[in-house]
């Protein structure tokens, strides 16, 4: 009888570890799927995923109504990215075709996170928004008091994510409920970074905050010159942020010391890449640099035709960043060597005369490119899934050097533009002139 009950036991033992063993080998990671700006909650701009080394073909683009200025977050085979149009998409990965969309009460900016199956994301209507991921549907809104322009990082069930309310907010991922938040001196537009415990985050007045990811407590903060819109990513103990004060800083995670800085040629509002001790950083003066992560020494510059406000992202190899030169471009992440550019805007001049260009930063998954662009589009630029894949979607091109713009998606060189731009001035001027002159003569009958 004892035998039996000890056998009963342990098959009853026995069946409780197998059950548990099927819902774990049928239940999803919650963590394997979980992506966001930057790929990770640290910001290293790294994308582990990024399969084969992309080319410069198109796969497909998806049309939204209006600039595409938030950057697209793939996961479990779905693009996500936000539109001016006040929508946030869900767009199928390997055949551009859309799943849902979310409309908010304004633009969206700010670049989606998901976790646990919720996409979170803010808009210009003061909003946090959490949606199912599957279904497009609300879970639940948090309201702050101004604009989110910031990317929320999700981190151990809480969400951060800053407002132009000047506050840094904690929320329950799962309730919506806030936790804490934590108040700085301006608009917090920068994107929280998440790291052992402390979140890291710059605000326009100047400074970067090291704030206890559970408490909100502030742990330290560092100056710098100006205003910090560019988000910190953190790698190795330092933390890598760049200022409107024309600096990249490296500064000690722990201590919030600084380690070095390197100056640039503009302001920096790219936030930081960091992979195999090197850090990548656009910048206002075109450039793009990638600096020894321990000295703060330059080891090589790339130069575009225009500003560098989009963050690089490193895969494989390969750094991709956009320019306001409307260009796609990869470079190698050693020599600085660019291997290909694909053109991925369209002049919009009476649309954002000073803006026009392309501000998101690209994604990478399974040999594709991910790109918004000011002409409202998302653009997928790599290898496609398959030629089947391939024939139901927008017909591909690939860049060809020295041909026409038109038939190959070369940009159109940047004279143009700026000639018009030229002449809207030279106008102003004759019209400003000619109204002094006929006052000054006026005035002396």
């Amino acid at each position: 009888m004892n035998d039996f009950r000890k056998s009963k036991g342990i098959g009853a033992y026995s069946s409780c570890i197998i059950f548990l063993l099927i819902i774990m080998a049928f239940t999803p990671s919650a963590t394997a799927a979980d992506m966001m700006f930057r790929a990770n909650p640290e910001h290293t701009g790294v994308y582990e995923n990024g399969g084969i080394e992309p080319t410069n073909t198109e796969v497909w683009r998806f049309p939204t109504g209006k600039w595409v200025g938030s950057s697209p977050m793939v996961s479990s085979g779905v693009v996500y990215v936000g539109s001016d149009d006040n929508n946030l998409y869900a767009i199928d990965a390997v055949s551009g075709k859309e799943k849902w969309r979310f409309m908010t009460g304004s633009r969206v900016a700010s670049s989606p996170a998901v976790s646990n199956g919720i996409v979170y994301v803010g808009s210009s209507d003061n909003n946090l928004y959490a949606i199912d991921a599957v279904t497009g549907k609300e879970k639940w809104r948090l309201k702050t008091g101004n604009m989110i322009y910031s990317s929320p990082a999700v981190s151990n069930g809480i969400v951060y994510v800053g407002s132009s309310d000047n506050n840094l907010y904690a929320i329950d991922a799962v309730t919506g409920k806030e936790k804490w938040r934590f108040m700085t001196g301006s608009y917090v537009d920068s994107s929280p970074s998440v790291s052992k415990g402390v979140v890291y985050v710059g605000s326009f007045d100047k400074n970067l905050y090291a704030i206890d990811a559970v408490t909100g407590k502030e742990k330290w903060r560092f100056m710098t010159g100006n205003e910090v819109k560019s988000s910190p990513a953190v790698s190795n103990g330092i933390v890598y942020v760049g200022s409107y004060d024309s600096n990249l800083y490296a500064i000690d995670a722990v201590t919030g010391k600084e380690k070095w800085r390197f100056k640039t040629e503009g302001s920096v509002f790219s936030s930081s890449a960091v992979s195999n001790a090197i850090v990548y950083v656009g910048s206002r003066g075109n450039n793009l640099y990638a600096i020894d992560a321990v000295t703060g020494k330059e080891k090589w510059l790339f130069k575009t035709e225009s500003m560098v406000e989009s963050s690089p992202a490193v895969s494989n190899g390969v750094v991709y960043v956009e320019s306001y030169d409307n260009n796609l471009y990869a470079i190698d992440a050693v020599t600085g060597i660019e291997k290909w550019k694909f053109y991925i805007g369209k002049d919009k001049i009476w649309f954002r005369l000073w803006e026009d260009g392309v501000g998101s930063s690209p994604a990478v998954s399974n040999g594709v490119v991910y790109a918004g662009s000011s002409d409202g589009n998302l653009y997928a630029v790599g290898v496609p899934t398959s030629q089947e894949n391939t024939q139901t979607i927008a017909p591909t091109r690939t860049l060809t050097p020295n041909r026409p713009a038109e038939t190959n998606g070369e940009s159109p060189p940047l004279w143009d533009r700026n000639i018009l731009i030229y002449l809207i001035l030279l106008v102003f001027v004759v019209i400003f002139g000619a109204l002094l002159y006929d006052m000054y003569y006026k005035n002396k009958k």
